[in-house]
């Protein structure tokens, strides 16, 4: 099994990983289809089933799916591109794209929320059509956005787990039990064993260059978080605070009357400034997924601020842990809130983040092991219950307590020797249990809990 460190991590853009950019990248995938194809179409229909349907207004569904249909994917986004191309497509009803004709699209007609019809593959489903001059439909294709980013067609899904392809990696685990045992044998560590598997496939610059640039996003979001002031948009009227509360950390700092648990606060910060970001639709790093892409950033940057002998320069070693932790997560459960709640999200953060910290602290293969399963235990059950189907509340602040979990979690299996009682295998099994027992309406459609108890105006 190999799931590459930028599968895991991957640029784009908020709200959503699943909702925002997984529908932008189908839509592309979809362009690229009708380009290969022997068809001469004249129009394009999309229709969105689910959690796509239920929550896609609040996820900025519609605007992703429109702005793939004209061309643009997630990694190279440009703002001010995007909004002046909506305004045409809204106007023109039309989208141009290279290698194809124009193409008539009218989203008020052409793009529709199917409430009552889910699709079989997965909670997140939607599907693409092209039609002639008649309105007949010649070609159309199924893709279901099954998080983080990632975008399977039906017959991919249906391929199932064991569908990768390419040459073969040196460490290939599928699960930590797997993954401990490789590393006693081999005497690596958990970063150096992901670091051959990558160079399996790719160069070592590129792969150098790919960590830096994952680091320098997440970087550049935290400090944008921390300057941005106003009120995030979707109708909430929720206040950005990180800013505010940055300066009041920064103004405490080095007074000497403040407790230790204000470290806390730090970190906390750290996360909401990013899903700040995310939630106003700016560049963010799935990590595993946008609704949770402030857990991973926020402990690296706790790391390196607040904890003495901290450099930069072991980002990478930080990354490659979490991305491998994060695979096994993908692998053997879910890192999707419409698939299995907030655990799958938040809770996968929280464990690739201990895992990463507990390693650049010089924590063994088992001790790290330890660290990621704390920190997924203890997030076991979590729901994702978005308010207005808006990624806001809760799930801003639950970033930053993720992360606070995070720290603690690699904190105590630090203090222990790597034996532990509950193996992370066993936690990742337990987590995919309770989100297939889970209510769909914990699954991120804004049908249950805090979406239905909070006044959405």
């Amino acid at each position: 099994m190999f799931l590459s460190v930028f599968d895991m991590f991957k640029v784009g853009i908020g709200p959503s990983s699943s909702h925002t950019m997984g529908p932008m990248v189908a839509a592309a995938r979809f362009l690229d289809l009708l380009r290969a194809s022997p068809f001469n179409p004249a129009g394009l229909g999309c229709s969105l089933h689910g959690s796509l349907a239920f929550t896609g207004h609040g996820h900025a569904t519609d605007r992703a799916v429109i702005l793939g249909l004209a061309g643009f994917r997630p990694a190279d986004y440009d703002a001010d591109a995007a909004e002046e191309m909506l305004v045409r497509v809204h106007a023109e009803k039309r989208v141009e794209n290279d290698g194809l004709p124009a193409l008539a699209f009218d989203p008020e007609t052409d793009l529709v929320f199917d409430y009552d019809r889910a699709l079989p593959g997965h909670a997140n489903g939607m599907i693409l059509w092209a039609t002639d001059a008649q309105g007949d439909t010649l070609l159309s294709e199924t893709y279901y956005s099954v998080g983080g980013g990632f975008v399977l067609t039906e017959a991919e899904l249906a391929a199932g787990k064991d569908s990768d392809e390419g040459p073969p990696v040196p460490y290939p685990f599928k699960t930590a039990d797997e993954m401990l045992a490789m590393a006693a044998d081999s005497g690596k560590t958990i970063a150096e064993m992901k670091r051959a598997n990558e160079l399996a496939r790719g160069g070592a610059a590129d792969l150098d260059r790919g960590l830096a640039r994952i680091w320098a996003v997440m970087e550049a979001c935290i400090a944008r978080g921390l300057e941005g002031t106003g009120t995030l948009p979707g109708g909430l009227g929720v206040r950005r605070r990180a800013g505010a509360i940055h300066d009041q950390l920064e103004a405490e700092h080095g007074l000497n009357v403040t407790p230790p648990h204000v470290v806390n606060d730090w970190i906390s910060v750290y996360a909401m400034a990013v899903n700040e970001e995310n939630a106003a639709g700016g560049q963010v790093v799935t990590a595993p997924t946008n609704g949770a892409a402030g857990v991973v950033p926020a402990v690296i940057r706790y790391w390196l601020s607040h904890v003495p002998g901290a450099h930069s320069s072991r980002v990478p070693e930080f990354l490659l842990t979490a991305a491998a932790i994060g695979g096994l997560v993908k692998y053997n459960a879910s890192i999707s809130g419409a698939e299995a709640g907030c655990q799958a999200e938040v809770g996968s953060a929280s464990a690739m983040a201990a895992a990463g910290l507990a390693a650049v602290l010089g924590g063994t293969p088992a001790q790290v092991e330890n660290a990621a399963e704390i920190a997924l235990e203890h997030h076991l059950g979590m729901t994702c219950d978005p308010v207005k189907g808006l990624v806001q509340v809760p799930c801003i602040e639950r970033n930053g307590l993720g992360a606070i979990k995070a720290v603690s979690a690699a904190s105590l299996a630090l203090r222990g020797d790597g034996h532990h009682f509950v193996s992370l295998d066993a936690c990742i099994e337990t987590m995919r249990q309770t989100g297939a027992d889970m209510s769909e309406k914990y699954k991120e459609t804004s049908l249950g809990g805090l979406a239905v108890n909070v006044p959405n105006c």
